[in-house]
């Protein structure tokens, strides 16, 4: 399994302009209108150490032990056009809950696939072009691409990783504020080595490519691959936990901030699994997402829905992400503790409103199961196997 180490301390500066100073600029997180938890408002006591703060469409910031994960970069505003293929467009109907250039430091972006409306012009033109980006094949080869990509507009993405479907990476996060060995968690127990000696666990992140389609198959899917006109799409699967470490917290060797590295070290005790659908429709490929869980539970899902239709609503030839019964059909599935539906209105291609959603959920008896996110809102949760005690590191 690939490697790569993200150190918050030695940040790559996420845009062309911050990397003209020689430092990351150390803007502050943006403040959450509101902030939820499981059950309503967040607890306030602390016991959440990690969050989800909602941007617009599905651009959302993950935040655990001070690694910020950026979703589907998309920050144009309300009257902004972007173009999603072969005669067809799409407006933005909103604005992002935080702009670009105000955006704090982050780690690494995960881009589920290379459509306009995740990855728009001013972010593929703004971006610094060694920040880390972890996506599908079809966008590496769209962005390292030399032929596409010219110096004048900052020339070929030069740390793109590539996962397909149930491909994994581990990211490593030096000098973690996981617990020592020997310490107690918030499940009460003592971690210790094999001599009863405490040792640093490596805090990691594995994230593992999920499958997805934007066409149905088919006809129009067959017609699709050869002209190109829809990309490939991934979903995600987040583990956050926990790796074993070396005696006193120390490492062995030490690897530069984004290089990606072989290592077969790929243990880690998961605390938290996130699942990010990713714009994909209910098809058959997504059950075999079960069958690579084991039964094991997922405790968050980010939900792309909308129903998106092109060329546009008013010509609705063909769906391309998940309405609300597809969106059910999915949570069912997968079955995980709490859903958080995203990219539903901030397009005008989205056919589906977020009260469609909402109203299957009422029929279903499942409204305990999802928390619903404001553009500027955020989710705070638990990760397991953390310190009793530790301090909260949300944004």
């Amino acid at each position: 399994m690939k490697h790569l180490t993200l150190d918050p301390s030695k940040r790559i500066p996420l845009l062309r302009e911050d990397a003209k100073g020689g430092l990351v600029q150390e803007r502050k997180p943006p403040e959450p209108k509101s902030i939820k938890g499981r059950y309503g408002p967040a607890s306030g006591s602390g016991a959440e150490d990690a969050s989800v703060f909602f941007i617009g469409t599905a651009t959302t910031i993950l935040e655990w032990q001070g690694i910020r994960i950026l979703t589907d970069p998309n920050f144009l505003h309300a009257g902004d056009h972007v173009h999603l293929g072969p005669g067809v467009t799409a407006e933005r109907l909103t604005n992002p809950a935080v702009d670009l250039h105000d955006l704090p430091p982050l780690d690494v972006i995960l881009l589920s696939h290379y459509h306009a409306d995740h990855f728009d012009q001013l972010v593929e033109k703004s971006l610094h072009r060694d920040f880390p980006i972890i996506t599908t094949p079809h966008a590496k080869g769209c962005l390292t691409s030399s032929e596409y990509k010219t110096e004048d507009d900052g020339g070929p993405f030069r740390a793109i990783h590539a996962l397909d479907a149930f491909a994994s990476m581990m990211l490593d996060i030096p000098d973690g504020q996981g617990p020592n060995e020997g310490e107690e968690t918030s499940e009460g127990n003592e971690n210790r080595g094999e001599k009863g000696e405490k040792k640093k666990r490596k805090t990691r992140i594995k994230i593992t490519g999920m499958p997805g389609k934007h066409v149905p198959p088919g006809p129009l899917s067959i017609v699709n691959d050869l002209l190109g006109a829809v990309p490939p799409t991934n979903g995600w699967m987040l583990e956050l936990g926990y790796g074993p470490g070396e005696k006193g917290g120390e490492e062995e060797g030490e690897e530069e901030e984004g290089e990606e590295q072989e290592s077969e070290d790929d243990t880690a005790k998961t605390g938290y699994r996130i699942y990010i659908s990713g714009d994909t429709l209910f098809v058959d490929e997504l059950k075999k997402i079960p069958e690579w869980l084991k039964q094991q539970r997922v405790d968050l899902m980010l939900l792309h829905l909308g129903g998106t239709t092109i060329p546009s609503p008013k010509m609705p030839l063909l769906m391309v992400t998940m309405d609300a019964e597809q969106g059910l059909r999915l949570m069912r599935l997968v079955d995980p503790d709490v859903t958080i539906p995203i990219h539903y209105d901030d397009y005008d291609m989205f056919l589906t409103p977020l009260d469609d959603f909402k109203k299957v959920i009422e029929e279903g008896k499942l409204e305990d199961k999802v928390v619903y996110l404001d553009r500027g809102e955020q989710f705070r949760f638990k990760v397991r196997g953390g310190l009793s005690a530790s301090p909260s590191s949300v944004l």
